[in-house]
C-alpha cells in the first residue's frame, strides 16, 4: 500500500510539473496573440492594403525612437509628427546609422500609445517586420506605412484619442547565419 501511494503521488507531481511547463511554454504565443487581437499593450494590427474608408477627421501621429542600452547604432525618426486623415495611408521614415567597424544586426520592438489606439493602428509595411543588418558606417532610411482604422471614431474609448505615438526600440541580435559566415570567412582570410 505504501509503495502504491508513493507511485500515485509521484505520478501526480510529474503531471503537475508537465502541465505547468506546457502552460509556461504556451503563455508567450498566447499573450502575443491576445495583444494582437485586442491591441492590448499598444500592439498594432497589420494589413496588406490601406483602408477603403477615409474620413475628413484627422489624427496626429507622433514618432519615437530608442535603442537598447549598449546598442551601437543611432536611431531616430525622420519626422517627429504628422497629421493624417483617419483611414488615409501614411508613410514615415526612421533613420539608422552603424558607426562601428563591424556589421551589426538589430530587431525593432514597437508599441503604440495610448494603449486604446493599438487595436486601430494598422501597419501595411514596416522595417520592424524583418531583422536589419547594417554594415560598418552604413546609414539607412527605413519606412513604415500605416493607417488608423476609421472604427476608432465610434469606439467607446478610441473616440477620445486625438494623438497616437508610435514608438520603436532597436536591440542587438546575432548576425544572420549567412552574414556571420561571411564575417568569419573574412577574418580567416586576413590571418
Amino acid at each position: 500500500m505504501a509503495l502504491e501511494g508513493k507511485n500515485k503521488t509521484l505520478a501526480q507531481t510529474v503531471s503537475v510539473v508537465v502541465l505547468m511547463g506546457a502552460l509556461a511554454w504556451a503563455s508567450v504565443p498566447f499573450y502575443d496573440w491576445f495583444c494582437r487581437v485586442t491591441g492590448f499593450g499598444g500592439v498594432t494590427n497589420t494589413a496588406q492594403t490601406g483602408s477603403d474608408v477615409i474620413l475628413d477627421q484627422t489624427i496626429k501621429i507622433r514618432f519615437d525612437a530608442s535603442i537598447e542600452r549598449d546598442f551601437p547604432w543611432t536611431f531616430t525618426p525622420m519626422q517627429r509628427e504628422m497629421e493624417v486623415r483617419i483611414g488615409e495611408t501614411g508613410l514615415a521614415f526612421y533613420e539608422a546609422y552603424n558607426p562601428t567597424d563591424r556589421p551589426v544586426a538589430g530587431s525593432a520592438a514597437y508599441n503604440v500609445t495610448p494603449y486604446e489606439a493599438g487595436g486601430f493602428f494598422t501597419k501595411i509595411d514596416c522595417f520592424c517586420f524583418e531583422e536589419q543588418v547594417l554594415q560598418p558606417g552604413e546609414r539607412v532610411q527605413m519606412p513604415v506605412t500605416f493607417f488608423v482604422d476609421p472604427e476608432i471614431v465610434t469606439d467607446r474609448e478610441g473616440q477620445y484619442v486625438h494623438t497616437i505615438t508610435l514608438g520603436y526600440t532597436f536591440y542587438e541580435i546575432d548576425l544572420p547565419e549567412a552574414q556571420a559566415s561571411l564575417e568569419t570567412g573574412t577574418k580567416t582570410n586576413l590571418n
